[in-house]
């Protein structure tokens, strides 16, 4: 749905460069872009985003041809191909960064330097300029310059593995894949627009950072102030809490409910009338909260037996009338159908050359509006257009493209 009334996206007029590979910063600019923002990608000529190479060897699905990693990641966006070896490419890329509000790189320090376009470098060129680092360990210490992906920089080093791991199990908990990428995109993306907010108001450019890492520990915090607080480790691959009704359930036909009923006292005496065992109200073992957790076990018990002698189906049927917070654990092909998610705009069909192709927008909205997504661009397929922007004719580009510059 595009913006109604004229009105233009949050970003219309933004322009943002993006030098980076992957997931993590490119995400950040997709979100940009989602907005309004004009978004440069700058793509090895030859070789381009290595993530365009996944679905060619068979890492990542394609659909009719389409790499939906890449789709979903770089939509919006123009891509330029730019040898940034060659001293002409690098001051090509200068003369976008001249009329840019926003640079974003996910390269480590050493290559920004070598390849001329460090945070110093570029911020000389243009003050005003928003430089955003996306990094997996943070900009100091001694692993500042340390590659990392979000399997080793997020889920790994950041806790996150290690409290969801069974204890007995033969190895850590696999990783969903960009999981960290994708909520540090985010983190990224609202740095950048807070750095704009800023700009607005003084007129100065920004440094912003944010790493694998400190995603990791913003949202594992809970866990991890636990932990600290506990003097040992938070069991969250437990499932076992003081409250009997805030966990999950399974049901006959091998599928789970979630019950998150945290006001405890308030949701028993209804949860019992909606299973059909009131009687469980009236049990001293289950009187109020206190009991039912000195009871835990026991409660438990009696749960997971009503549970199971019902299927989902019944399941549905018996507690769609139940205020209290309670969910189904869905499949990720059951999230992508969900009516709620269609209803909302959260999954949106992008036409890639005649493929539609289901994209997630960003899960932010202004206005109640579904941000207008479309395609990522195919390698390089903006070059000349971009040059032809800058000012440089015909007989120039192919003298650029010729000298593999382009």
């Amino acid at each position: 749905m595009s913006p109604a009334g004229g009105e233009a996206p949050v970003f219309d007029g933004v322009r943002v460069l993006e030098v980076a590979q992957w997931t993590f910063a490119p995400a950040a600019a997709a979100v940009l872009a989602d907005f309004g923002a004009s978004v440069i990608k700058i793509e090895d000529p030859v070789t381009g985003d290595p993530q365009r190479g996944l679905a060619s060897s068979g890492v990542v699905p394609a659909v009719n041809g389409v790499n939906i990693v890449t789709a979903q990641t770089n939509r919006g966006k123009r891509s330029l191909g730019l040898n940034l070896r060659d001293p002409r490419g690098r001051e090509l890329l200068m003369e976008l960064v001249d009329r840019s509000d926003v640079f974003v790189t996910n390269f480590r320090g050493p290559a920004r330097r070598r390849l001329g376009f460090d945070e110093d470098t570029v911020r000389a060129r243009n003050p005003r300029i928003v430089y955003a680092r996306a990094t997996g360990q943070g900009p100091r210490g001694e692993d500042t310059d340390k590659g990392g992906y979000d399997f080793t920089s997020y889920w790994m080093r950041g806790g996150i593995a290690s409290a969801l791991t069974a204890p007995d199990a033969d190895r850590p908990l696999p990783q969903p894949p960009a999981f960290g990428d994708k909520a540090g995109a985010m983190n990224l993306a609202f740095g950048i627009a807070a750095a704009l907010f800023r700009r607005e108001r003084t007129g100065e450019g920004a440094l912003v950072d944010v790493s694998l890492l400190g995603t990791a520990l913003w949202q594992h915090s809970s866990a991890i102030l636990y932990s600290w607080g506990l003097e040992r480790e938070f069991p969250v691959q437990s499932g076992r809490s003081a409250n009997p009704i805030a966990r999950g359930y399974r049901t006959a036909d091998g599928r789970w409910i979630a019950l998150m009923m945290i006001e405890s006292d308030r949701w028993w005496p209804d949860l019992c009338r909606n299973v059909d065992r009131p009687e469980l109200i009236d049990d001293e073992r289950f009187a109020d909260a206190k009991a039912r957790t000195a009871n835990y076990d026991a409660c438990v018990a009696e749960l997971e037996a009503v549970f199971a002698a019902r299927t989902l189906a019944d399941w549905r049927t018996r507690l769609a009338g139940f205020s209290a917070p309670w969910e189904v654990l869905r499949t990720m092909q059951e999230t992508a159908d969900d009516p709620q998610v269609t209803a909302n705009g959260y999954a949106v069909p992008v036409d890639h050359d005649g493929t539609d192709v289901r994209l997630m927008s960003a899960p932010v909205q202004f206005d109640e509006r579904v941000p207008s997504l479309t395609r990522a661009p195919e390698h390089a397929e903006h070059s000349e257009q971009v040059l032809l922007e800058l000012g440089y004719d015909w007989p120039e580009i192919l003298e650029l493209k010729d000298a593999e510059v382009l």
